[in-house]
């Protein structure tokens, strides 16, 4: 008998895991959202469309009880109390909303529910955190863990070399919180888009890193002396956005213009919403370097894994939402097939400690043509 699975959110991402998900005959796919173009642009007839509006807690409870697996694919600003309802429904998940909030507060409720949770289960975080998990694991100590990630538009476009599948909010969001990082073992916070480097990267060139809070479940379940999570973009792009954020446009208090109110942030958002936008077929590039190093049998051993993505002209589905979108549905798959059955939050570090676990998922995503490329060195 074929699972029902439900995908909640019918964006640039969450349209991508339904159609790859319907290809697999054990599954029944259904994909909501309240934007009635966004489900349009789902054409495959193995995909249920449901329009629905999953702000509305009554709603979303009436809809998802017919479902026994779901994906919560929301904007990140309603992520954790969409999470939060669906365990309560006694649903298993499979989550990729990028909220602030601390999955892990909903880990007794988790358990109550008797619920599988896979948080957080995308690129990154997702995939940064799953080979961090198994670097870690196979190391006696781990020293430094150093995880660079980037989605980045094909052809450079001015003034800001940047284009976005996320929603605007959430890709603010990222500029505006502050980076939480490890130095010495101890969690230490930093202003976002500081510290800036270069790194060379083959096909692309030189790229820029600065800091974001991208470390989240990792600071608490790997023990490392140093830990640091930077944003890959165009040489020049964090002083542009510092200078916005530096002036007040990502303010979230509403000002008077004219009789009207409304928060800089809402406005520049909206703004930079058409700029960032990536339109259909327009190529884009997932680039992620991650070197975990520590100490194994007595030697200095680090492991590295590095990918290189882009937009797939033939299914038109961009790079971005790939390497997130599928990095999800496999996570479906090794729920759905049984192969995962701990209750409760899981993050995809602890998923790493499993190696069965890791290559289920790498092998499910080089067959879609998306390739982490692993060196081991010993020093």
């Amino acid at each position: 008998m074929k699972k029902n699975i439900l995908v909640l959110g019918s964006g640039l991402v969450g349209g991508p895991i339904a159609l790859d998900l319907a290809k697999d005959e054990a599954f029944s796919v259904s994909i909501a959202d309240i934007n009635r173009n966004a489900l349009d642009r789902i054409s495959d007839k193995r995909v249920r469309k449901i329009q629905a509006d999953l702000s509305m807690e009554n709603e979303l409870a009436a809809l998802i009880c017919d479902f026994e697996l779901v994906v919560n694919a929301v904007p990140g600003f309603m992520g954790f109390q969409t999470l939060k309802q669906c365990i309560a429904a006694g649903k298993d998940v499979v989550d990729i909303a990028f909220y602030p909030e601390d999955v892990f507060g909903l880990s007794e409720l988790a358990k109550q529910k008797q619920v599988r949770v896979i948080a957080d289960m995308g690129v990154a975080p997702g995939m940064s955190n799953l080979l961090t998990g198994y670097a870690a694991s196979k190391l006696d100590k781990v020293k430094n863990v150093e995880i660079f990630v980037g989605g980045l538009p094909k052809v450079r476009q001015l003034p800001w070399e940047y284009k976005a599948v996320f929603s605007p909010m959430d890709v603010i969001e990222e500029y505006t919180r502050p980076a939480r990082l490890v130095e010495q073992g101890t969690m230490v916070i930093k202003s976002p888009l500081t510290e800036i480097e270069h790194l060379e990267f083959s096909g692309i060139g030189t790229l820029e890193a600065f800091n974001s809070d991208g470390l989240r479940s990792l600071l608490f379940t790997v023990e490392a002396e140093n830990m640091k999570e930077k944003t890959l973009r165009y040489p020049g792009y964090a002083d542009k956005i510092r200078l916005l954020a530096e002036n007040g446009f990502f303010d979230h208090e509403k000002i008077d213009i004219d009789g009207q109110y409304i928060s800089p942030l809402d406005l520049t958002a909206k703004l930079l919403f058409k700029k960032w936008k990536l339109q259909k077929d327009e190529a884009d590039i997932t680039v992620m370097r991650m070197i975990v190093e520590g100490v194994k049998n007595g030697k200095n051993t680090r492991y590295q894994y590095d990918l290189h993505d882009e937009y797939d002209p033939q299914t038109g589905v961009h790079s971005m939402a790939r390497t997130t979108g599928y990095s999800a549905a496999m996570a479906v798959r090794l729920m759905a097939g049984g192969y995962f059955r701990e209750t409760g939050i899981t993050v995809p570090e602890m998923l790493g400690k499993n190696e069965n676990h890791v290559l289920f998922i790498l092998n499910g995503l080089k067959d879609r043509n998306i390739i982490y490329r692993e060196k081991i060195e010993t020093f």
